[in-house]
């Protein structure tokens, strides 16, 4: 399984109230979510007036197509956003291979089921 996550600086310039900096990050967050169905949030400088920190994230078991979701995005945000993107971070997370986690179930807890007869409650 593959994970990545992005984190976008986003500049929100002539803001001056928290009113006025929710309503573009809440239009990007939901146009992303159902553009993308990936998981987005407000995640950082939530009290400064003129920046946004959104981030996002997406799994596969593929890294290369994991990256191209992330690219789309980004792509998508400064393309189709109205706020510009003055910062980005981004990182993919593998956790084992698929093979390696379904050994990994079927001998850890699958075998813990096996092992339960059900005599238990009758001792």
């Amino acid at each position: 399984m593959v994970v990545g996550v992005c984190r976008l600086r986003l500049s929100i310039e002539g803001n001056d109230s928290l009113k006025g900096k929710r309503a573009p990050l809440r239009s990007i967050i939901d146009r992303v979510r159902s553009r993308f169905n990936a998981a987005v949030a407000e995640v950082a400088a939530q009290d400064e007036l003129r920046l946004g920190v959104l981030g996002f994230a997406v799994v596969s078991n593929d890294a290369s197509h994991v990256h191209q979701m992330l690219e789309r995005i980004v792509s998508f945000i400064d393309r189709e956003g109205d706020l510009p993107i003055v910062g980005r971070e981004t990182e993919l997370v593998h956790l084992g291979s698929a093979l390696q986690e379904e050994r990994a179930e079927i001998s850890g807890d699958w075998a813990d089921y096996e092992a339960d007869d059900g005599d238990a409650e009758e001792r």
